[in-house]
């Protein structure tokens, strides 16, 4: 969070990650699905190229069909284990094989709306603030259905922009509810936002983390950096992005590439 003062900012080199594996089972090979006339790891590829920060862009993927399809349209793809338990995981093995970049921004595979602005950001926020490992983004909750969906991982964080905890209940919980608090700014509710960046040597320590209970019991990874007493940077932006998990969101995806 803005705070006021002018902080000199600690320029450093970054890359952009993306783990993209083959298995979904709520949408099979959706890396390749194609009817935009380009997949969707190709979307994906060129909206985060469209940061400014980062020194390029490079997919983390366990197949080698989804390492072709990268190749094929100029893109930067490296094979990951395929016992990598978790995306973070493959942006890990990416970083070992890299001790020339600094920091290193995980996005999602199905992610292809994700605006360049909201990676400067994540970058920005470590480059300012040279002791912080992690950051990530929230943005606000406007919808009470939205605040009480467990689909979406809620956020709260202190007056300087760290996280206290994430979840996916409601936080804060409110004992005597009111509608008007969904419209008030700054606001009282927000959305994480699961894009990450870490400095290297940071990510490979939490990647050799075992799993927190907290972690275990919300099945959300990020809660195992702060059970291990770290803090997390959150950025605020205006608009979530919008993940690709089913037919009916590639569907709706399309429609709106397709009308562009």
């Amino acid at each position: 969070m803005a705070t006021g003062l002018f902080v000199p900012r600690i320029l450093t080199t970054s890359l952009i990650v993306i783990p993209a594996r083959m298995a979904s089972t709520r949408l099979p090979r959706k890396m390749l699905l194609r009817e935009t006339g380009k997949t969707l790891i190709q979307h994906t590829c060129e909206a985060a190229s469209c940061a400014r920060r980062p020194l390029g862009v490079c997919v983390a993927t366990d197949h080698e069909e989804i390492l072709h399809e990268v190749r094929a349209f100029g893109g930067q793809a490296m094979m990951t284990s395929a016992d990598c338990a978790s995306g973070t995981d493959r942006v890990a093995e990416i970083a070992r094989a890299r001790p020339d970049i600094d920091i290193f921004v995980n996005v999602q595979g199905d992610e292809p709306e994700l605006a360049g602005s909201s990676i400067d950001l994540v970058v920005d926020l470590l480059e300012r603030e040279p002791d912080l490992q992690m950051a990530t983004l929230a943005t606000p909750i406007r919808r009470r259905d939205q605040l009480q969906d467990p689909a979406c991982v809620k956020v709260v964080f202190d007056s300087a922009g760290r996280a206290l905890y994430f979840s996916r209940s409601p936080i804060p919980f409110v004992r005597d509810w009111d509608d008007q608090l969904l419209e008030e700014n700054p606001p009282n509710f927000y959305q994480h936002v699961g894009l990450y960046a870490y400095r290297r040597e940071f990510l490979l320590e939490i990647a050799q983390m075992p799993p927190a209970r907290l972690e275990q019991l919300e099945k959300l990874e990020q809660l195992r950096v702060l059970a291990a007493g770290h803090a997390i940077a959150v950025g605020v932006v205006d608009e979530p992005t919008v993940g690709i998990d089913t037919p009916h969101d590639y569907q709706a995806f399309v429609s709106r590439a397709l009308s562009r």
